[in-house]
């Protein structure tokens, strides 16, 4: 995979426009056009979301980046858990004169019926996570020891479930209970356990190439007969917090390999000397955000892929 999605390699892709196939839905990152009843073609832009908002420049090779590590550790955690990948060409499935919007951004993928909750495993206190452990002591109704401190690892990895948000909406945080709740508790235990598992061994795997994976999400469909399948993206930049594990010290934010950098800026920049409301419109990114966020993604795409 190395130097896929470097930055410059293709001209960035903001928005695909697939004619031969009917669109479904635009989401925040991808596009899905249908083919046939029963598969879908998943087309990943450039686009990059933060706090849920769109920003409104893309990010050069983003899209190539995503689809490639997702389809690394699709390979890779298979064993676990059936995915939505059917092995066959996405270029084949659409019109000549758009292979080159698909060509290294794309999956053909099943048609699953999607589970309404992200499946969230946290490894390591960060982000809302730390903000929740400080306010009550737990994350998501999951009590945890006192004393822990930003980026304290673990004792063990925790599920932490979220509802689903549309564009321009937040995802939800919510406990076991909720999720068991919106999609039963038999359910919500295999997602539990299968999410984890398939945390602890990517970041087992990780680690060695010198990468701590803080948390990440993964998203559940079922298929007609039922079987939980892995969808979407998998530990990605974007469905992930990847820290370095040379930077890494308890009580900071560790240095990262996603677009904290991008939420960095949003944190920091004044629109008529107050915050942005991280409502739409976002601010413009700067082309030096765009660049070093292009290089971040990346960049562990080659150390995870090696």
């Amino acid at each position: 995979m190395a130097g896929v999605g470097a930055p410059g390699d293709a001209a960035p892709l903001f928005e695909s426009t697939i004619r031969s196939l009917p669109l479904l839905a635009r989401g925040k990152v991808r596009e899905n056009y249908a083919v046939g009843d029963d598969r879908l073609l998943m087309v990943a832009s450039d686009r990059l979301s933060a706090f849920d908002v769109v920003m409104g420049e893309p990010i050069p090779g983003k899209g190539r980046v995503l689809t490639q590590m997702a389809l690394m550790w699709f390979e890779r955690l298979k064993h676990i858990v059936p995915n939505h990948l059917t092995g066959d060409d996405p270029e084949s499935v659409v019109a000549p004169g758009e292979r080159e919007q698909v060509r290294g951004r794309s999956m053909l993928v099943k048609k699953l019926r999607p589970l309404p909750i992200e499946a969230v495993v946290r490894g390591y206190l960060a982000g809302s996570g730390w903000k929740e452990y400080r306010e009550s002591g737990a994350v998501c109704g999951v009590p945890l020891p006192p004393g822990l401190r930003n980026a304290s690892k673990l004792p063990a990895p925790i599920f932490t479930p979220a509802t689903k948000a549309e564009a321009g909406h937040h995802d939800e945080n919510i406990d076991f209970e909720r999720a068991a709740e919106i999609v039963g508790p038999e359910l919500a235990a295999r997602v539990r356990d299968t999410a984890i598992r398939l945390y602890s061994e990517a970041a087992a795997m990780a680690l060695p190439r010198g990468i701590i994976i803080a948390d990440t999400k993964f998203e559940f469909g079922l298929d007609e007969a039922g079987t939980l399948t892995l969808m979407d993206e998998v530990l990605t930049p974007d469905s992930s917090r990847f820290w370095p594990a040379s930077g890494f010290a308890k009580g900071s934010n560790p240095p990262s390999y996603d677009k904290q950098f991008v939420r960095d800026w949003l944190e920091a920049v004044r629109i008529d000397g107050k915050p942005w409301p991280k409502t739409a419109p976002a601010p413009a990114l700067p082309a030096e955000v765009i660049a070093q966020t292009a290089a971040t993604y990346a960049e562990v795409a080659r150390i995870l892929s090696a």
